[in-house]
């Protein structure tokens, strides 16, 4: 198969994996009070909350916590083979998931842990896809590959709501099932056509740094995970000793993670990358993007579904569904953006494109703002597609530059850093965006609560236990769909009440009217807090530098029709071009530098592959040597190497040279002379 064919079996097949990852992150939003429905389990009583809050976060945890590792272990032993396993994993968990048989407390256990292993394939899926893409496309058609690719990711995470929606109420097994013929057709189709087009470098596994990064975020997504939860007399768990003791030992684990990674020979992952002002930039306004975009899913669904929805004579079991279908214009608008962002953004840099979108984001939260709770379709739908456009705008740019900037023996861990900074902040999103939400809610929920259920002669004792509740058991019951005053009410209850009352405060009026204001309080500070995000992040990718692009022997950086400032960039690796003032930049290395010349007996430059070999005789790193005979390699670690010149024109010269050099930090010059026939 031709190198061109490839690139695009390489983007449909990695496009088809990230897909199917990504619905599966949203599709039991939609889904889940029919899968607890069909397992015996209620998920609004106080014992069950963390099987519900276990079954939305547990997934997005594990993809969170292990796509950096896997990334290494891509770099280390080839991305298309993790990828594939990835493919494996995650279809012999998507079976597990549909042929669920149990009930009650043992079934909610059972798919709480077949996710978290479905999760352990997407996120080796995620891991290594955009590295395929990065080693399978040039510089200048990565942004149009990694726009298509976000693309996916981003529809999948809407496509999901629909997904769930339909299938659910024929038969909660069909939500897992669907993910099998896709897995299994992905996993042969991706076993038999990708291949390794990348440049593996074998290493050892950095246990520390992969254990402590591990325990560390998986702290403190747990931490914010259960501080959304009720605690003792709060409404809220930001208190509780567990929550607390989570989120700063897993701040100070992740302290210590960052010691140990610049400590050891072979790092999980190089933070000498950050030093690359377009990866770190980039990196931190996606970031910011994904902590304002995160928990603006749960908040139009609690919108659609608990307020608008049931106003405008939706049944609340039909509201799920709909609420998936009403919030199609933004995906429409990520569908447009995406794709054609990427393409331009190959040839003029992902700075202007990626700045603009995260404005246009902010205003689009802002708008969201000033919309009334019991809105006009049309204005409310232009918003989400300005807010589509927007992010389209910023997402495939940015993911492109920020893999430009890597070297590419590092595409793996820099591609599985980007996705841990989405997806972990995705959760810290969903934590926050709740906790404003219940912090609004509380300061007057209860009282128009209780008053209005007095008003419809509700017994006082009953109304004041009612308004007592937790904010988030309400928000629980409008964000899965169920009647939220039948489920707050109750059977017994609503007979003491007669049958004309009961009908109306569980009808599609009553309970909408009575939240819209507290809503409205609680939603003001979320969408503030989200425009905030987007305007940093403005400024991360302003101040991200120009066209930047890590530079292979040989490789001319173009913008895909004429080349930058009119010259063909040919440096030798650990080189990287940015046009902010048309200079070569140098890669950071971490101060380890092999370099030098590879010469005929006449002195004059000779093509050759140079080989730097360590004492366990494996390969510690390669390069060709330019036109001018000059090569760079960054060693791995300090210690003697054989460094080995093998020359590329055979016809005229005999054998390689070699010559043994030490590394001991800093740079170090060796010239190589190669022989004549």
């Amino acid at each position: 198969m031709s190198t061109d064919r490839y690139k695009w079996v390489a983007l449909s097949n990695t496009t088809l994996g990230v897909l199917i990852v990504t619905i599966n992150m949203s599709v039991l939003l939609i889904a889940l009070p029919d899968i607890f429905r069909g397992i015996d389990i209620d998920p609004l009583a106080p014992a069950n909350v963390s099987y519900l809050l276990w079954l939305i976060m547990g997934y997005l945890v594990v993809t969170a916590v292990l796509v950096v590792s896997f990334g290494r272990i891509g770099d280390m032993y080839g991305r298309t083979k993790m990828y594939n396993l990835g493919f494996a994993v995650f279809t012999v968990f998507s079976v597990l998931l549909a042929v669920t048989w149990m009930h009650g407390d043992a079934g909610a256990i059972w798919l709480i842990v077949m996710r978290v292993l479905q999760g352990i394939g997407g996120a080796l899926l995620l891991a290594n896809s955009t590295a395929i893409l990065t080693d399978a496309f040039p510089t200048h058609q990565r942004g149009l590959a990694l726009g298509i690719n976000s693309v996916a990711a981003i529809a999948g995470s809407f496509l999901g709501l629909i997904v769930g929606g339909v299938l659910a109420p024929v038969s909660w097994h069909l939500v897992f099932v669907v993910s099998v013929p896709i897995g299994v057709f992905g996993t042969v189709w991706a076993y038999y056509k990708l291949r390794e087009t990348g440049e593996r470098h074998e290493a050892r596994i950095d246990w520390w740094g992969n254990i402590t990064f591990a325990v560390g975020l998986i702290a403190v997504l747990v931490g914010i995970t259960y501080g959304i939860q009720p605690y003792g007399g709060h409404v809220m768990g930001w208190s509780s000793p567990t929550v607390l003791v989570c989120l700063i030992g897993g701040v100070v684990v992740l302290a210590v993670f960052a010691v140990i990674e610049t400590r050891v020979a072979e790092p999980m992952f190089h933070l000498s990358l950050f030093r690359i002002r377009a990866f770190s930039a980039g990196n931190i306004a996606s970031l910011l993007a994904a902590l304002g975009r995160g928990g603006l899913q749960f908040i139009l669904i609690i919108w659609l579904q608990g307020i608008w929805l049931p106003q405008h004579g939706y049944d609340y079991e039909s509201t799920p569904l709909w609420a998936g279908i009403y919030m199609v214009p933004l995906t429409i608008g990520f569908l447009v953006a995406g794709p054609l962002s990427g393409i331009l953004s190959d040839r003029h840099g992902a700075r202007a494109y990626a700045t603009v979108g995260m404005l246009g984001a902010a205003v689009s939260f802002l708008l969201l703002k000033f919309l009334p709770v019991d809105f006009s379709y049309v204005g409310f739908a232009f918003i989400l597609a300005l807010n589509g456009l927007s992010m389209g705008l910023f997402s495939s740019p940015n993911r492109a530059a920020i893999m430009n900037s890597v070297p590419p023996r590092q595409r793996g861990a820099a591609a599985g850093m980007t996705s841990t900074f989405q997806n972990g902040a995705t959760v810290l999103s969903i934590g926050i965006f709740f906790s404003m939400l219940i912090l609004g809610l509380s300061r007057s929920l209860p009282s128009a609560l209780r008053d209005g259920l007095l008003a419809h002669g509700v017994p006082a004792d009953a109304a004041q236990r009612i308004s007592e509740l937790p904010p988030v058991s309400t928000l629980f019951a409008a964000l899965l769909g169920y009647n939220p005053m039948e489920t707050l009410l109750g059977p017994q209850v609503l007979a003491q009440v007669g049958p004309q009352q009961a009908g109306f405060l569980t009808g599609r009026s009553f309970f909408p009217q009575l939240i819209s204001g507290p809503f409205a309080d609680g939603l003001t500070f979320a969408l503030v807090f989200a425009a905030l995000c987007c305007v940093v992040a403005a400024l991360a990718s302003l101040l991200r530098g120009g066209k930047y692009a890590y530079v292979e022997p040989g490789e001319r950086v173009s913008d895909g029709a004429d080349e930058i400032d009119g010259a063909a960039v040919t440096e030798a690796p650990g080189v990287g071009y940015d046009d902010t003032d048309g200079a070569l930049v140098g890669v950071p290395t971490g101060g380890r530098v092999l370099r030098g010349r590879v010469t005929g007996p006449d002195a004059a430059p000779a093509p050759a592959v140079v080989t730097l070999v360590d004492r366990a005789g494996r390969q510690a790193g390669r390069a060709v040597a330019d036109e001018q005979g000059r090569f760079r390699i960054e060693p791995p670690t300090t210690g003697d190497f054989l460094v080995i010149a093998t020359p590329q024109d055979a016809e005229h010269v005999a054998a390689p040279q070699a010559t043994q050099v030490s590394v001991h930090g800093g740079a170090v010059d060796v010239d190589l002379v190669l022989d004549r026939r």
